[in-house]
């Protein structure tokens, strides 16, 4: 089952999202897409994977960590499918970064990795955008590299982890206005979604509808204002959103 939110109107609604593309809420009706704007399918805090991929290190010329970079996400920062998302106009360099996101389902502290899974809701995309101007270090990524408004777009809903199946050989895809930029697969991440839960939980309680964010993938390129970046991962679905100038988002 694929569930998000949306506004209706006045009304900000959890809806399931139907096989035939309508949005069905709690209490029978059933939304056309073209009738609601999209809203972040679930708030909690994001936990984010930095130097993830073996490909994507190999891309940097890095080396490989020998136990996960993790940052931590403002509330900000989070936007929603199909929304605008600002490039700040003094900036150089700003890139997507398409990410497989772990939602969790219930309480896990101190869980084996065996039992991870079990902890699993689903999983939802998330863009996870970087500013690389202001990059001090690769395993330290500062606020303005990964907190700015708007750039760090979710969804369009979590999908249930039994409909995805195995997390670790999924298919990534970003396109930038159609064009084919990033084409990886999950069966590349150093640290597994069991080993992530496991390493995490043991540090720190994750609750319900906190996410991992896994990170991303060879082929991260620059992007600018007119842009339009499609991440698709399989099973999961398909996140869309348009770059625009810092004057354009504010209104000034």
């Amino acid at each position: 089952m694929k569930r998000a939110r949306v506004q209706y109107n006045d009304e900000r609604l959890d809806v399931i999202v139907r096989s035939d593309g309508g949005l069905e809420t709690d209490d029978g009706r059933v939304l056309r897409e073209e009738q609601i704007t999209w809203l972040p399918p679930i708030h909690g805090t994001i936990i984010c994977l930095g130097l993830n991929y073996a490909d994507h290190i190999k891309e940097l010329k890095l080396k490989t960590p020998s136990e996960p970079l993790m940052f931590i996400k403002s509330p900000s920062s989070v936007n929603a499918h199909k929304k605008v998302c600002c490039r700040p106009d003094d900036v150089d360099y700003m890139h997507y970064e398409n990410e497989l996101v772990v939602v969790i389902g219930k309480t896990a502290h101190k869980v084996k990795r065996d039992e991870a899974m079990a902890h699993v809701r689903g999983y939802t995309i998330c863009n996870e955008i970087a500013i690389r101007d202001y990059l001090e270090n690769y395993y330290r990524p500062n606020l303005r590299v990964k907190s700015r408004d708007s750039l760090t777009p979710l969804g369009p809903y979590v999908i249930d982890r039994e409909e995805v199946g195995d997390p670790s050989a999924l298919a990534i895809r970003t396109y930038v206005n159609d064009e084919l930029r990033q084409d990886g697969s999950t069966r590349d991440m150093i640290f597994d979604v069991p080993y992530l839960i496991e390493y995490i939980s043991h540090f720190m309680t994750l609750q319900p509808n906190d996410m991992i964010s896994t990170g991303t993938p060879y082929g991260v390129s620059d992007v600018v204002p007119g842009d339009a970046v499609i991440c698709e991962i399989e099973k999961v679905g398909r996140l869309e959103n348009t770059i625009v100038s810092e004057a354009e988002y504010y209104g000034s």
